[in-house]
C-alpha cells in the first residue's frame, strides 16, 4: 500500500499491508537534513522538503505531520517567544508570559487569526502539504493547555483552586482563537482537506486531577468538538500526553469525537489499556522518547516489537509511534529500529 491508501483503510477499519508508522517529528527533520532546529518553526519551506525527506527515508506514513504549533496561547496573544537553541531544545521558548495579573486579563485583544505568531509560517506549511496532496494538518494545544500557557502553567493552576472564574476567561479566550484561526483554514483549504489534531499536556495527572480535568478541561473539548463538527472537519487526532491513566475513564465516557480518531499515548499509559477505554478509536504510540534519544537500537527495537504486539489487539487500529515528540537529538539507528520492527513484526 501507499503511505494515503494505508492510512485512508485504518480509517475504514480495513485492514492494512503493514502497521502504519508515524513519528511527531518536527526538529529532528531538519536536523536530520543539517539545518537547525528552528528552521523547523521558522522557514515552512525548508521544514516540509526536509519533512518529505526524511519521512520517504524512514517509511513514515502522513499521521501527524505539523509545522510545530500552528496556535499558541503566549505568542499570539503578545507574549515573547523565542525559537529552540543549542543541541538539545526542540520547542519554542516562552519568555514572557502575556498574562502576569488577574488585571492583565482584561487588557488582552483577539489575536489576527491571520498573522499572530507563527500563523503565517504555519499557513505556508500548510499550503505546501495541500500542493503535495497530503493531509493540511491544523494543529492546536487543547483549549485548557492554551490557556495555561497565556498565564504561565503555575498562575493557572493556583487560579483553578482560589479563581476559576478567571481560568474560564482564559479559556474562552483560548477556545474562540483557536476556531477564528481553524475557520481561516477553512475557507482556504475547505473542511475535508484538513486533519485537526490537537495535544493536551497541562491536563497530565502529573499536573492536575480528574476532578480539575472534569470541571476545567472536558467542557471545552465537548465544545471543540461541536463546532468541529459544525465546520464540517471529520479526521481528528489528539495527543494524550503524559500519565493521565486517571483521566482515560473520564475521556472515554465524553469522548466528544468522531470515531475513529487517532488517539496518541505517551509511554506512560499502556496500550493495551488505551484499546479498552477506546475501542473505536485508532491507538498511537507509544515508544518512550528518552529510550530512543538515550537507549539503544537494541532496546528500541524491542519496545516496539511489544508495542506492536499490543497494538494489533486494538479493535479500532493501530499507528506505531514514539509516545511524544520525537527527540531532536535522536540517534537516526535509533529512529531506524521502530521502521525496522514495523517491518519484521507489523
Amino acid at each position: 500500500m501507499t503511505s494515503q491508501e494505508r492510512m485512508e483503510a485504518i480509517f475504514q477499519y480495513q485492514k492494512t499491508d503493514r502497521v502504519p508508522l508515524g513519528a511527531m517529528s518536527t526538529g529532528f527533520n531538519t536536523r536530520n537534513a543539517g539545518h537547525s532546529v528552528a528552521d523547523a518553526y521558522d522557514d515552512p519551506k525548508r521544514s516540509f522538503q526536509d519533512m518529505q525527506w526524511t519521512s520517504e527515508q524512514y517509511g513514515w506514513d502522513p499521521i501527524p505531520q505539523y509545522a510545530g504549533h500552528t496556535v499558541l496561547g503566549a505568542w499570539d496573544f503578545g507574549g515573547e517567544v523565542r525559537m529552540p537553541q543549542g543541541e538539545y531544545e526542540g520547542a519554542l521558548v516562552v519568555i514572557s508570559y502575556p498574562v502576569k495579573s488577574e488585571e492583565d486579563i482584561d487588557k488582552l485583544k483577539m489575536p489576527d487569526p491571520k498573522k499572530a505568531g507563527r500563523i503565517p509560517q504555519a499557513m505556508r506549511f500548510s499550503e505546501l502539504q495541500a500542493a503535495h496532496d497530503i493531509p493540511v494538518f491544523f494543529f492546536s494545544r487543547s483549549p485548557f493547555t492554551m490557556a495555561a500557557n497565556i498565564s504561565g502553567i503555575d498562575q493557572f493552576l493556583r487560579w483553578t483552586m482560589k479563581k476559576p472564574e478567571v481560568c474560564e476567561k482564559l479559556l474562552r479566550l483560548s477556545i474562540d482563537h483557536i476556531f477564528n484561526v481553524l475557520e481561516y483554514w477553512v475557507k482556504t483549504f475547505g473542511p475535508d482537506k484538513i486533519f485537526a489534531w490537537m495535544s493536551s499536556p497541562s491536563e497530565s495527572n502529573q499536573l492536575i486531577s480528574p476532578r480539575t480535568l472534569k470541571k476545567f478541561a472536558l467542557p471545552y473539548h465537548a465544545e471543540y468538538h461541536e463546532r468541529l463538527k459544525k465546520l464540517g472537519i471529520k479526521r481528528f487526532g489528539l495527543h494524550i500526553c503524559g500519565d493521565q491513566n486517571l483521566n482515560l475513564p473520564l475521556l472515554a465516557e465524553v469522548s466528544p469525537w468522531e470515531h475513529p480518531s487517532v488517539l496518541s499515548f505517551g509511554h506512560e499509559v499502556d496500550l493495551e489499556t488505551a484499546a479498552e477505554h477506546f475501542p473505536k478509536d485508532i491507538i498511537y504510540g507509544n515508544i518512550e522518547p528518552a529510550v530512543i534519544q538515550t537507549g539503544t537500537p537494541e532496546q528500541v527495537y524491542e519496545l516496539s516489537r511489544v508495542a506492536i504486539e499490543k497494538g494489533k489487539k486494538a479493535p479500532g487500529g493501530f499507528i506505531l509511534g514514539p509516545g511524544c515528540g520525537l527527540p531532536v537529538m535522536a540517534p537516526p539507528v535509533n529512529v531506524w529500529a521502530m521502521t525496522k520492527a514495523a517491518n519484521d513484526f507489523g
